[in-house]
């Protein structure tokens, strides 16, 4: 096992309880089948909502060990993605254009 697969294997994603009262505003703001992340550092921060799926992705999986690189494992509350909101956006859209040709594909 290379130390990518040890690496994945060992990520620990800590969701925040969501039947707590302070979570159920963000809470339903994020549909079935999507997390809530953060993006970038100190003032340039906000918040994303992103489809699970993109957590199989190879772009976002080396988001998240950029991550883990920076704030380990440990990571408490929203995961937090520590590149500029700019640089995330066009990872996501490299990531939407790839799932949209392949949803294509599979269209009857």
């Amino acid at each position: 096992m290379g130390s990518r697969e040890k690496s994945l294997r060992s990520f620990n994603l800590h969701l925040p309880h969501l039947h707590h009262h302070h979570h159920k505003k963000q809470a339903r703001d994020v549909p079935k089948g999507c997390l809530a992340i953060k993006v970038g550092q100190g003032e340039e921060q906000q918040r994303f909502v992103v489809p699970v799926i993109y957590f199989n992705h190879p772009l976002f999986t080396q988001l998240l060990k950029e991550a883990e690189e920076e704030y380990g494992f440990d990571q408490k509350g929203t995961i937090t993605i520590p590149c500029h909101v700019e640089e995330f956006r066009n990872v996501q859209g490299m990531i939407d254009r790839e799932k949209s040709i392949h949803h294509r594909c599979f269209r009857v």
